[in-house]
């Protein structure tokens, strides 16, 4: 079943290492909804699949209020058909979950919540700039569980220069603690254009130190792997059977619909991508026209997209697949470009599947950049 993401680009205040797009001004959220709704009407013959999982993203989507939800939902419903037992995900911030909007969400279909937790220590939430507090981290979730939100989410980062191993290690008892059934955690990456970037160049913040990120990798997998966790994707733990919906999909390249500034969606064949500017992309809208920019995928696009994403996921690249989708070729090229590989023990042959061991889950990205392939006659 096909999958929509909506992106709602608004935060109350801008995390250091955020290089996603969103605005700080609330003022437009009205327009935005209008927006945004007319885009699912304008990209409803995209999908004629069932949709089975609905994902609003951003930003912090929980910032918007119930009426644009019901707005949005309206609209959804009018126009797609909507599995019964649909996974539909909100991302939220800690801060908002106060009681009174944990009781509005729960008037909508919304049944998963995504929460950016980042961190139990507020010395860390200070230092990332985040918006809430640690004792926010901890309640909003007994919050959400005592109010029938089960199906929770949790995002940590780990691999910045506060985040000695004892603190990483109460980060995840935490989560462990709290019987969180999936958890998403990233190593902080420094983006271009960020706030922290800025100040590792002016020498006002340390740089991330790779080891210490592969050091707290390790011990990650170990302690969510103790506690019967699934390591199903690179940064994606969960009990078995919780696996989220909406991304794992992604990585198993079911087509989705995108939908909001600096959305993309992808069909199989194309990949779009919104604009990434509120003004222009609600002014493109309101005019009739659709706010995007369109990229028509090749068999070399696509073989290199599958095994970029299939790679990162404990199924690994289904290599019968290779030969029935792209061609024996492409199969002889994958099964020699991975030799080194599994000589190293990075990766392992087994069951006509490429799975990443652990430790080459620690460069995965190198690998399937080194079993991307190319066309070398790009005039034909």
């Amino acid at each position: 079943m096909a999958g929509i993401y909506i992106h709602i680009p608004f935060c109350k205040q801008a995390c250091n290492y955020c290089d996603f797009h969103f605005s700080t001004s609330l003022q437009f959220i009205d327009e935005m909804t209008d927006a945004i709704c007319r885009e699912i009407i304008m990209k409803k013959d995209r999908i004629t699949d069932q949709v089975g999982s609905i994902y609003f993203g951003g930003g912090t989507p929980s910032l918007l209020p119930q009426q644009s939800f019901e707005k949005i939902f309206n609209t959804l419903t009018t126009h797609f058909s909507i599995a019964s037992d649909a996974e539909i995900t909100i991302e939220t911030n800690p801060d908002d979950l106060d009681a009174k909007k944990i009781a509005q969400l729960r008037q909508l279909p919304v049944n998963r919540f995504s929460i950016g937790v980042q961190s139990f220590f507020n010395e860390d939430l200070l230092w990332m700039n985040r918006a809430h507090n640690a004792t926010e981290a901890d309640t909003c979730i007994r919050r959400s569980q005592d109010a029938g939100f089960e199906n929770l989410s949790i995002d940590l980062i780990y691999g910045y220069p506060l985040l000695t191993d004892e603190k990483w290690h109460s980060n995840i008892s935490k989560a462990i603690d709290l019987q969180v059934p999936h958890l998403s955690a990233y190593s902080l990456t420094v983006e271009p254009k960020t706030a922290l970037a800025a100040a590792i160049k002016k020498g006002r913040q340390l740089p991330v130190n790779d080891e210490q990120s592969a050091a707290q990798f390790i011990s990650l997998i170990e302690k969510t792997g103790i506690a019967g966790f699934d390591h199903y994707e690179i940064s994606n733990f969960s009990f078995p059977g919780r696996h989220a919906v909406h991304n794992t999909n992604y990585w198993r390249g079911v087509p989705y619909l995108g939908i909001g500034p600096s959305a993309h969606g992808f069909n199989g064949n194309i990949r779009y991508l919104n604009i990434a500017n509120n003004a222009k992309y609600m002014t493109q809208i309101a005019s009739g026209q659709l706010a995007e920019t369109i990229e028509e995928l090749d068999i070399y696009d696509r073989f290199n997209e599958y095994v970029m994403t299939s790679l990162r996921t404990m199924w690994g690249t289904d290599l019968h697949k290779i030969e029935n989708d792209f061609g024996r070729a492409f199969l002889a090229d994958t099964l020699k470009n991975s030799k080194s590989f599994i000589q190293r023990d990075w990766l392992q042959h087994k069951e006509d599947t490429l799975v990443l061991t652990q430790d080459g889950k620690l460069f995965a990205d190198y690998i399937a950049s080194e079993l991307f392939l190319i066309d070398e006659h790009p005039e034909r």
